[in-house]
């Protein structure tokens, strides 16, 4: 007698390599916008906490402004942030939506919140 095969046959090798190259290639349009979200909230934090430096709104909006050209900031503008004092210093945040377009007319929008606290 012979005995059954196992095994995955081309059909289903090429499903499941079709639905992984679609997962990848939407994860390599998204890395892009997550990296620059991190280094947005890494310089929000900075700015908010800068010893000795800028204390007035327009100080905070031009050392973001610095640090952003440094890091390639292009998402958030030094006009795009909120700027409040609450009872322990500066608050600094930005929210913003970043559009990824993937296929036609087809896209994602993410909706991005950082805040120095």
């Amino acid at each position: 007698m012979r005995n059954k095969q196992s095994g995955v046959s081309l059909v289903g090798l090429l499903a499941v390599s079709v639905v992984l190259v679609a997962v990848a290639l939407v994860g390599m349009k998204l890395v892009p916008s997550y990296l620059e979200f991190m280094a947005v909230k890494k310089v929000i934090k900075s700015v908010a906490e800068e010893k000795g430096g800028a204390s007035t709104a327009a100080e905070i909006r031009r050392s973001y402004e610095l640090r952003a050209s440094v890091d390639g900031i292009e998402s958030v503008k030094s006009s795009d942030l909120e700027i409040t004092k609450d009872g322990t210093g500066i608050v600094v945040a930005a929210r913003y939506r970043k559009e990824i377009p993937l296929v036609g007319n087809t896209g994602i929008y993410i909706d991005f919140s950082a805040a120095s606290r």
